[in-house]
């Protein structure tokens, strides 16, 4: 299988072409290192004057989505000590967060003295979500271009809970720990709106609810939570503005408490599910979800191309994939 040279895209990746020098279309529409910096310098400001427009007019100032791993523990310190908010971590557990990443999740908020609410769904219904997904192409195939059909399904839930109490509790910023290739910095600061995310919610609601029934919608927003614009909060994800440096965050967020889990895959630090999710999509798309997102962070100069062709190409580790079959009720190998 031919990979771009530059990046880690292979040559299954829907809409790559490959130059003569092996070098992707995506790399060579990639923009310059000076002009991305100019630009993440520009959203950062935005979200220091919108930080200084809502801070401490309401309970709470954010509601960050907290997964326990790495990069949501990076943000949740970032968003309390360099931008002074209060802050409600919500977590939804999916019935399958690492041991180790509860632990960290329990020290971490702790440490930086944050509220801390774990919302878990019926497991029955995680579980029949997470068996049809894996069973059946749900999304768009642009969808699944960024990542899994478990992931999307799973991440779906925890956008709209976490959009749901927040605009329930009028929070006005909602924080998300996406790592810089996972989303582009023209969405690091962005204003949600009730036509835009009752497009969006549709876009995940109408398919999951065709596989696993209407008991889903209580997940989701509500016609009344539609009626005030007003009461929609900002999406932030400072990482994509941020300098962003793997082994500094891990040496800082180690300071409040975080281990790194010895029980999850090389792109996971929280998902006991994802090692198998990743399977599943190499299997049946050939091509592995992550690869859209480090292959980003190579071309940013974020993380070396080696690193990155690791963590795409090394072996799933067989125990973790053969562990989440055995709480789905599926055969192991």
């Amino acid at each position: 299988m031919k990979i771009c040279a530059r990046c880690i895209l292979p040559e299954t990746f829907p809409g790559i072409s490959l130059d003569d020098n092996g070098i992707c279309n995506h790399c060579h529409s990639f923009p310059e290192i000076e002009s991305l910096m100019e630009q993440k310098k520009e959203y950062e400001n935005r979200f220091v004057e919108l930080v200084r427009k809502h801070r401490g007019i309401n309970e709470y100032d954010c509601l960050m989505a907290y997964s326990g791993g790495k990069d949501s523990t990076y943000t949740l310190m970032l968003l309390k000590r360099r931008y002074g908010l209060n802050i409600l971590a919500l977590t939804l557990d999916n019935g399958f967060i690492s041991p180790n990443a509860f632990s960290n999740m329990c020290e971490v908020t702790k440490n930086l003295g944050v509220d801390h609410l774990i919302f878990k769904p019926r497991f029955d219904l995680m579980k029949k979500i997470f068996l049809l997904a894996s069973e059946n192409d749900v999304y768009s195939k642009k969808t699944l271009e960024r990542a899994s059909t478990i992931c999307t399904s799973c991440i779906g839930i925890v956008k709209f809970v976490t959009l749901k109490i927040a605009i329930e509790k009028t929070i006005p910023f909602v924080g998300y720990g996406w790592s810089p290739g996972q989303a582009p910095v023209q969405s690091s600061v962005i204003r949600t709106n009730p036509s835009l995310m009752k497009a969006t919610q549709a876009a995940i609601l109408r398919p999951l609810s065709r596989l696993a029934g209407a008991e889903l919608k209580q997940y989701f927003l509500g016609e009344a939570h539609f009626s005030d614009p007003e009461r929609f909060p900002y999406n932030v994800h400072p990482l994509a503005f941020l300098e962003y440096n793997e082994e500094r965050i891990i040496e800082e967020i180690g300071n409040i408490g975080w281990k790194a889990p010895n029980d999850t895959d090389s792109n996971s630090t929280n998902c006991l599910l994802n090692a198998y999710a990743n399977d599943v999509h190499v299997k049946r798309f050939k091509f592995h979800p992550y690869v859209w997102e480090i292959a980003n962070m190579v071309r940013a100069g974020i993380m070396g191309r080696e690193e990155g062709y690791e963590k795409i190409y090394g072996e799933q580790p067989p125990e973790l994939i053969n562990e989440a079959k055995k709480r789905l009720g599926l055969p192991t190998n």
